[in-house]
């Protein structure tokens, strides 16, 4: 029979690789999308029309991490196996501005959605989404499972919350529940406004003529950057370990902000001092100067490994977006060549 799974944030990138795995995994899954008046959808869209018929399998429920009765009425009608609590507000300079609305979805979401479990009366395994935002202003490297943690903005804090509320209802309730403390993982799905992809998007339209300028806060940020692709597996092999415990999923490297645009505006043959400006709006109030993980336990208790180079990861998201940009441009010219057409012989009467 067919393990069910529910995710919350499914329409997000992490949500979008993971139910890819769980479909060619057989599961059947559950997504939870705030409703609104436009779909966000276009992430898992393709999966509805996979010739295998996977969208028969993939089914999107309403519901919201700061509504409690919505995650009650969901899980008593999905009764699922695995819950995948993906879901926040996930921008941490954006979490200087909105700390409340932060620490509402992000912290207090998931314990709604334990307590949601708890209160169900069932027993689903529990995956927790923590973040390497946790170490904040570091007091060892590489970060460990054990290193301490010092959060350096309301997104770090509310995911420290989160980490121990999961902690706490796994030791009191003996809930099958995880934290997978990943570390930067980035795609050709990230967000627009994540710095990753606002590099390589920002590249590709200079490359093209689509834009003159990027402008950008710290470079010398160091970050440990993974590829989000291998990194939802590591969550899956967590669910379906002999025990629950909480694991850093990490490459091991660390790269600063300014190797990142040196790769990406290098494949394409810029120079990237020629189109960055530094513009202070962008620099965090507390910043997070270097993070990176050690993923020792993981390799160790569940066989996991991260695959994709930085490199690679780099390459891959400039690829992808230099297509995007052509795109832009091809739209660009035929829209030009209507306009002409109109100004030489008038519009259609």
């Amino acid at each position: 029979m067919a393990k069910t799974a529910l995710i919350s944030g499914i329409t997000g990138q992490d949500g979008s690789f993971l139910t890819e795995l769980l479909l060619e995994k057989g599961y059947e899954v559950y997504g939870i999308i705030r409703r609104s008046s436009s779909f966000n959808t276009d992430r898992i869209d393709h999966l509805y029309q996979d010739p295998h018929e996977q969208g028969t399998r993939l089914r999107l429920v309403y519901g919201d991490l700061n509504d409690s009765s919505s995650l009650n009425t969901i899980l008593r009608q999905v009764q699922p196996d695995e819950i995948y609590n993906l879901g926040a507000q996930s921008h941490v300079r954006v979490s200087f501005d909105i700390p409340e609305y932060t620490a509402e979805v992000t912290g207090l979401g998931t314990v709604r959605f334990l307590e949601a479990i708890r209160e169900a009366g069932i027993r689903p395994k529990f995956y927790q989404a923590s973040s390497s935002e946790l170490y904040g202003k570091v007091v060892e490297s590489p970060q460990t499972e054990t290193t301490p943690f010092h959060p350096r903005s309301p997104y770090g804090c509310a995911k420290a919350y989160a980490y121990y509320i999961t902690m706490n209802y796994r030791e009191a309730y003996d809930l099958f529940a995880c934290n997978g403390i990943l570390f930067n993982h980035e795609s050709e799905r990230r967000g627009e406004t994540f710095v990753s992809r606002k590099i390589t998007r920002a590249a590709t339209r200079i490359k093209l003529g689509l834009q003159e300028k990027l402008f950008m806060g710290n470079l010398e940020a160091r970050r440990d950057w993974g590829y989000a692709k291998d990194y939802v597996e590591a969550m899956w092999l967590m669910m379906n370990a002999g025990e629950p415990d909480d694991y850093v999923i990490a490459t091991g490297e660390t790269h600063s902000v300014r190797d990142f645009l040196e790769k990406a505006f290098g494949h394409l043959d810029l120079d990237w001092q020629e189109h960055v400006e530094i513009d202070p709006r962008y620099y965090r109030p507390s910043e997070v100067d270097s993070l990176i993980g050690d993923a020792s336990k993981a390799r160790r208790e569940l066989g996991w490994e991260p695959r994709m180079t930085f490199d690679g990861l780099v390459k891959l998201m400039v690829d992808h977006d230099l297509e995007l940009a052509r795109e832009e441009v091809a739209t660009r010219d035929s829209r030009k060549s209507r306009d002409r057409y109109k100004t030489r012989w008038g519009a259609a009467s």
